[in-house]
């Protein structure tokens, strides 16, 4: 038998039904096996009453084939799919928080942030917040664009995802 040692990203869509302790129950899948969470959202589904998880992970095929089994063993687990990234379309928001004062001596921020198809969110005497929603690379850009300026807070949000398939 032949296994896939190649790592890559797989996206998990965990359809279950909103009880406490489930997220512990899947984080303990993970940690068992070593495989690092590289984000992870929760919400609502379009099924009134199950909630979804979108858990993004990096691993081998044969990994991911296991852990899906062992996910989909969980009482409180209806369904499990697992997405390569060209499967799904998604995205991450990510919040920026820089100086109002650097701002204010000249306009370069602003054409940064107009550049990257980025908002302001909020403008104050003290700071102002960006908001930049895009895969995670879009996200980091524009961080390594703003760092220059004094970037005070900076956070990402995990993964949401939704199948192109119909």
């Amino acid at each position: 038998m032949i296994f896939n040692t190649m790592k890559k990203e797989f996206t998990i869509s965990l359809f279950t039904e909103h009880h406490i302790g489930i997220l512990n129950q899947v984080t303990i899948i993970f940690t068992r096996r070593q495989i690092n969470i590289e984000s992870i959202a929760a919400s609502a589904s379009a099924v009134k009453g199950i909630h979804k998880l979108t858990i993004v992970v990096n691993t081998t095929e044969d990994m991911i084939g296991k852990v899906q089994r062992h996910l989909e063993k969980l009482i409180d687990v209806l369904k499990v799919f697992v997405h390569t990234n060209d499967e799904i379309i998604y995205q991450e928001i990510a919040l920026y928080k820089v100086q109002t004062t650097e701002i204010m001596k000249s306009n370069k921020i602003e054409s940064i942030v107009r550049s990257s198809n980025a908002r302001f969110l909020e403008i104050t005497p003290e700071y102002v917040v960006i908001e930049k929603t895009g895969h995670k690379q879009d996200t980091t850009d524009l961080l390594n664009k703003l760092d220059p300026y004094g970037v005070l807070q900076f956070v990402r949000s995990g993964r949401v995802a939704i199948t192109k398939q119909t």
